[in-house]
């Protein structure tokens, strides 16, 4: 028998069992928060399909810690401050970084 067998499926199943855990991202304290930011940005999109002033197949929604981050592209003015307006409404936000551009 190999005594190398044995070794190796050790060392791959403490590999396993200590890479494995909870989806967090960098920065954030636990999952509760990873919790709360993907249904922060899960609502904003939704809210979003939604409003017939926002398109939001051109606007990208990213939530950390609260804070929500939106990106992409507007026609307008008006629906680059709609999709700020409708982020800053939804539950749990504590602030919001519009870096939304206004396409020429």
């Amino acid at each position: 028998m190999n005594t190398r067998t044995p070794i190796a499926a050790a060392v791959a199943a403490l590999a396993l069992l200590t890479a494995s855990g909870c989806a967090v991202t960098r920065g954030q304290e636990s999952v509760g928060a990873y919790v709360d930011d993907t249904t922060i940005t899960s609502t904003v999109k939704g809210r979003y399909v939604g409003n017939k002033d926002v398109d939001a197949s051109s606007i990208s929604v990213e939530t950390l810690n609260g804070t929500v981050m939106l990106s992409g592209f507007a026609k307008n003015a008006t629906e680059k401050s709609t999709a700020e307006s409708i982020a800053r409404k939804v539950n749990g936000v504590k602030s919001v970084k519009n870096e939304i551009a206004i396409r020429p």
